[in-house]
């Protein structure tokens, strides 16, 4: 049965920690509110609206920032390399993880079902909620807080095109597949300070070189090696490499 939102108002939350984390303080709390607003708990209230429009809109400031700051962060790179930036850095892994680096998940309003089911620790819900909160930021003072949090946070992965959670992913699946950590080997430098393809590293499993990637740092090369084994892992042997 739907409770009418006069006979449960919400509950009253402390924005200190989550606007110290998002680095703004907002001067109405109006549309946070509604952006840690899951479906499953406005669904439970008459008349209560959930954070879906504010995630439509998320998505696109978002979109919007990145792209901006990849084209800013990368002359050379082509509309292709663009574009495979954006989705690498923007995608719903890396939106879930900015999300838990933000403590986010303690903040979402969640029916009771996906209490139950700690809704809070899934990847969905979190990454729309993390565009629903960028939304907010972005309806309460513009696109200027919202470039900062995406520059501190994705900074690496603007100059190299790739999530930073391209390396945590890949040493889950080798881990999970082969028993064992991957690891990193340099190729080459260049030598040439801000060259884009400066370091060469290739990414490893169990001593046999699996992908390469290149970047301004090793950091960032190891990322994209990690990307491209990632994107590629499909065509690596089903069993531990150098057995029968």
């Amino acid at each position: 049965m739907k409770v009418h939102p006069s006979e449960e108002p919400e509950r009253e939350l402390s924005w200190s920690e989550l606007e110290s984390a998002l680095g703004h303080r907002f001067g109405s709390t109006e549309h946070l509110e509604e952006a840690l607003r899951h479906a499953s708990f406005a669904n439970e209230r008459e008349g209560m609206r959930s954070n879906d429009r504010l995630e439509f809109l998320g998505d696109a400031v978002v979109g919007l920032v990145t792209a901006r700051l990849l084209f800013e962060a990368n002359p050379d790179w082509d509309e292709g390399t663009l574009t495979r930036g954006l989705h690498r850095i923007v995608d719903r892994r890396g939106l879930a993880s900015l999300a838990r680096r933000l403590g986010l998940g303690g903040h979402l309003r969640l029916g009771a079902t996906e209490k139950q089911s700690h809704g809070e620790e899934k990847d969905s819900i979190l990454a729309d909620a993390m565009e629903a909160v960028l939304a907010a930021v972005y309806l309460d003072a513009g696109l200027g807080p919202v470039q900062a949090l995406i520059e501190r946070e994705f900074g690496e992965s603007l100059r190299s095109g790739v999530s930073r959670d391209a390396k945590t992913a890949f040493q889950e699946w080798v881990m999970a597949t082969y028993g064992e950590f991957p690891t990193y080997q340099l190729q080459s430098d260049s030598g040439e300070e801000g060259d884009i393809r400066r370091f060469s590293v290739e990414a490893c499993i169990r001593g046999e070189v699996v992908s390469m990637g290149v970047g301004r740092s090793k950091r960032s090369a190891e990322f994209a090696a990690a990307a491209e084994a990632l994107d590629h892992k499909r065509a690596l042997p089903p069993k531990p490499l150098g057995e029968g």
